[in-house]
């Protein structure tokens, strides 16, 4: 299939639209300094990505800022640093400022004037909406953790997002997955049968930052540096190129 032969795309949205690790240290980075860590930001996010694994496993049904708040806690006793109420409410609030990639609005555009637009994010509805007046986009359809009950890579997030498509009117074998992160989006994805777009944001820089590693192999039917080269490739749109957050 081309991209083209598509009917639906249903993206990620932290990490594939929104520079979430440019969020995540904008609040992590200031507290690292003032506890006088010396982890540089790759690092900071490494250690942060399995807490927030775990705290996303363990508690499927409680809203990500509450996630935000346990996976910076369990940070700080990972590195012997304090994390007070106030540090890990900064956390929890800071989504909605978290800033869109420079591309992102654009790409969505010119996608939507061909396709179906779908959210599939392990956030709550609260959170998005911020996110959703920044990026400008008018989506089809927003399915985020708290409306499931689970976090990706539950398999449940991949059985919701292609039960909303079919009530959608997309036909079978006609929706397209894109996500920056394999673990969280990738592996469940194509276990569940879909065909998937690797908007890989952090190509030539090393490490998976703030997604723990993928645990099987997995390859994507396509992979591109940006959202913009994405969207040139699916609807021939000249999009403004920029895989850094503005």
């Amino acid at each position: 299939m081309e991209i083209s032969d598509f009917e639906a795309i249903s993206f990620d949205c932290y990490g594939t639209l929104v520079d979430w690790e440019a969020g995540l240290l904008a609040v992590l980075g200031p507290w690292a300094r003032s506890r006088e860590l010396t982890l540089d930001g790759d690092a900071l996010l490494a250690a942060y990505a399995g807490h927030e694994e775990q705290a996303e496993a363990e508690h499927p049904r409680t809203p990500y800022p509450e996630i935000l708040r346990r996976s910076m806690t369990a940070l700080g006793r990972e590195l012997g640093a304090e994390v007070t109420a106030e540090d890990a409410e900064r956390l929890a609030m800071s989504v909605p400022d978290w800033p869109p990639f420079g591309d992102s609005s654009a790409a969505l555009a010119a996608l939507g004037r061909q396709f179906k637009l779908i959210i599939l994010s392990n956030v709550d509805r609260s959170s998005f909406a911020g996110t959703a007046e920044r990026l400008g986009v008018t989506f089809d359809s927003v399915l985020t953790a708290q409306d499931i009950g689970y976090y990706k890579p539950s398999p449940w997030n991949f059985a919701a997002l292609q039960e909303e498509a079919r009530r959608l009117g997309v036909g079978e074998g006609r929706l397209l997955h894109a996500a920056q992160s394999l673990f969280h989006d990738h592996v469940p994805a194509k276990a569940a049968g879909l065909r998937t777009v690797w908007i890989n944001r952090r190509q030539g820089r090393p490490g998976w930052g703030a997604t723990p590693a993928p645990p099987v192999e997995v390859k994507p039917d396509w992979e591109f540096p940006s959202m913009a080269a994405f969207a040139a490739a699916a609807t021939g749109s000249v999009i403004p190129d920029s895989s850094a957050s503005p």
